[in-house]
């Protein structure tokens, strides 16, 4: 008979290992995805695109990441520049960037048309009613694009695709915060999305999206995204009630951070966190064991004897440096201090996931949000002429 101590060392070995086990799982799945050519693309050859940037605000990196709209390597694009308010402090940069590339084709819409309580679908709705072309982008304004950003996205489009979409990389990050940031962005949440694409669970990312425009005008166009408050969630549901996939690009696009604040880190990770809760809950639920902090420290304090220790200690060091591994072979950021972000960031989950579980709405840019699934508000328009 055990005593109740070797009890709880064994009860606690046994979860830590299944977690361990089911961690280098995904890291597996999503290493076998990241960079690999899936086969031919279904892609018209040198279709025209039409991309839809939504802009609010100036950031660090804004007149870096808007310019390279402007060198893409593509022979047939037009860009649109999607602005809510006639007073954002962006216009002026938007303005000279339009004319400083003749070359391109592009517009400035301001003016958004309030469809949902999210205020990035209400400022794409002109950009994509505007567009020339029946293939769209959706780029946020802090994707920074590779010269070969459109053919990447057209490189996952096969017959079964209904959307191709790429997570964001977090990139160039100043200060500590900034990189747990980067323990979130790259070896947890794009290594989850891609394991789960490897499982055929694909889900949308609302950072890049390629959107074949008749497909989506025939399910209710950009305005059905309004059925839930995030346009990801909206598309990857839209997308399986078609019988059809959300695919990834073979290496997701980079977002530069620059400077973070734990109180920033803290509040979009909350907001994402009640986002998937809302929107995906029974996905959501196990998040509770994604982070290795919580449930090592327990059965750490529980172990009785020094050689379950060892085997904790052994297994949190699989648990680190699979995830060290999995950014080495994706090229991402991986310096040997980020071990610390990627601590801070696993002692964060368990609050982050209880946080998620309370309240309805969020705020984004200042804009509250209520988050439970709704029906799409009957248009309202706002128009200010550029």
């Amino acid at each position: 008979m055990f005593d109740s101590v070797e009890s709880a060392t064994l009860i606690a070995l046994s979860v830590c290992g299944c977690l361990t086990l089911i961690h280098l799982a995904s890291i597996a799945l999503a290493a076998s995805r990241l960079g690999r050519d899936s086969g031919a693309s279904n892609f018209p050859t040198g279709a025209p695109i039409s991309l839809v940037r939504p802009v609010c605000g100036l950031e660090t990196f804004s007149e870096e990441t808007l310019a390279r709209g402007f060198a893409l390597d593509y022979p047939d694009y037009e860009i649109l520049f999607c602005v809510a308010d006639e007073n954002d402090p962006v216009l002026p940069l938007v303005r000279r960037l339009i004319a400083a590339h003749p070359a391109v084709p592009s517009r400035l819409i301001i003016g958004d048309v309030r469809v949902s309580d999210n205020p990035k679908l209400n400022n794409c709705i002109r950009g994509w009613d505007e567009a020339r072309h029946d293939w769209v982008v959706l780029a946020d304004s802090n994707v920074l694009m590779p010269t070969d950003y459109l053919q990447q996205l057209q490189s996952a489009w096969r017959r079964d695709t209904g959307l191709v979409c790429s997570t964001p990389i977090g990139t160039r990050p100043d200060g500590f915060f900034a990189e747990v940031e980067c323990a979130f962005l790259n070896t947890l949440q794009a290594r989850w999305q891609y394991s789960g694409a490897a499982l055929g669970f694909g889900f949308a990312q609302g950072k890049s999206m390629l959107w074949h425009k008749p497909f989506l005008e025939e399910r209710g166009g950009i305005r059905a995204l309004g059925a839930e408050i995030a346009e990801d969630a909206a598309a990857t549901k839209l997308v399986r009630d078609a019988g059809r996939k959300v695919h990834l690009v073979a290496l997701p696009f980079s977002q530069p951070l620059g400077r973070r604040k734990l109180s920033e880190v803290w509040q979009r990770q909350l907001r994402w966190a009640r986002l998937r809760r809302i929107t995906f809950p029974l996905f959501f639920a196990p998040e509770i064991g994604i982070g290795a902090l919580f449930p090592f420290m327990t059965a750490l304090a529980l172990a009785g004897t020094p050689e379950a220790v060892a085997g904790l200690m052994a297994m949190a060091v699989l648990w680190y440096g699979a995830e060290f591994a999995l950014a080495r072979h994706a090229g991402w950021y991986r310096p040997s201090r980020l071990l610390g972000a990627m601590l801070v960031r696993d002692a964060m989950l368990p609050a982050i996931w209880a946080g998620a579980w309370f309240r309805s709405a969020i705020v984004w840019r200042g804009n509250a949000m209520d988050i439970r699934t709704k029906t799409p508000l009957r248009l309202r328009t706002r128009v200010t002429a550029a």
